[in-house]
């Protein structure tokens, strides 16, 4: 099977590509070549306000160009649903929809294989494959990523940013929530499965990103941005039997925010001996290493429970006071 232009016709599908950005620069240009050269039959760039030329980049390439109303908050859910509303409908409509950030590449091989396996599986809506780092060595932040992309192989419960989709499922369930300005892909799969369909990871390569991390304040605001998405994502689907989010918004609160203010206050209105609440973080980073192996995860692991815990108070504190949320952008 040849690497490059694939026909989707000639397996019984029709696939059309969404790619979202934001000022993603050389990134979309590489991208949306990526996308060229993998045989959709349409291909849909939405941008969110880019001031560089990414607008005229992908015009010169010949795709279909989707410009947000900027007067509305972006999100990459609203971007993604508008894409998917600028394709053909009716006897024209896709079976199945690549979505793909704009600061990724599509691996060659993967059209093909993913949409086989869909085609040979009709109880799964969703394909997702491996998302490598362009540059995982540039930083430990990138390193991170990495390792954060390579998720179990088989069945599994969502997928990220970068997956193939049926199209009569996505549209079955409404499409991505436009209101969530982060962890949108894991809340659609918690609808695709309470439908009945199914949520699979290939032991495939599928794209690779750039996630261009090389400060502590971005990594900050990427991990607060979680804590954000942990916490709505609770609030959506936190009741049984689902408890979406609920495991991890509680850890963010636990170690991120009640464990450090126990122990200061406790220091400061009744003993100093309150700080050796502090100890349970060593001990925290300890047993993850000597669980996973690898002493800068587990350390990154234990410390991004802060900027998780903040982003869980800033998604309650928008929502009691009725503030729209917007963007934690990182790059």
């Amino acid at each position: 099977m040849p690497e490059t232009h694939f026909d989707t016709a000639t397996c019984g599908a029709v696939v059309d590509a969404i790619a979202i950005g934001r000022n993603e620069g050389q990134r979309l240009i590489a991208c949306l070549d990526s996308l060229a050269s993998a045989g959709f039959r349409q291909i849909v760039y939405v941008d969110s306000g880019s001031t560089d030329d990414s607008l005229a980049e992908a015009r010169a390439r010949g795709v279909t160009v989707v410009q947000l109303d900027m007067s509305q908050p972006f999100t990459a859910a609203r971007a993604r649903n508008a894409g998917v509303a600028a394709l053909a409908t009716g006897d024209q409509a896709p079976d199945y929809l690549q979505f793909i950030d704009g600061d990724c590449v599509l691996d060659a091989k993967w059209l093909p294989l993913a949409t086989e396996f869909l085609n040979s599986n009709p109880v799964v809506a969703v394909a997702c494959g491996r998302r490598r780092e362009i540059a995982a060595d540039a930083s430990v932040y990138n390193q991170l990523i990495d390792q954060e992309w390579n998720t179990p192989i088989g069945q599994t419960r969502s997928c990220g940013g970068d997956a193939l989709m049926r199209a009569s499922a996505f549209v079955e369930v409404g499409g991505f929530d436009p209101t969530l300005i982060a962890g949108e892909e894991p809340e659609l799969c918690v609808r695709l499965r309470q439908a009945g369909w199914q949520i699979w990871r290939l032991n495939a390569e599928m794209t690779r990103h750039d996630a261009d991390i090389h400060r502590l304040g971005q990594w900050w605001r990427r991990t607060r941005r979680a804590g954000h998405a942990y916490a709505q994502g609770a609030a959506l689907h936190g009741a049984l039997p689902e408890r979406h989010n609920v495991a991890q918004t509680r850890r963010a609160l636990i170690w991120g925010m009640a464990l450090p203010l126990v122990a200061l206050l406790g220091a400061m209105l009744i003993n100093p001996v309150f700080l050796l609440l502090l100890l349970a973080w060593p001990v925290q980073i300890l047993r993850l290493y000597l669980r996973d192996g690898d002493l800068t995860r587990a350390t990154f692991l234990t410390l991004g429970k802060v900027p998780e815990a903040l982003g869980v108070v800033e998604y309650w504190f928008k929502r009691w006071t009725g503030r729209g949320g917007k963007l934690i952008e990182y790059k």
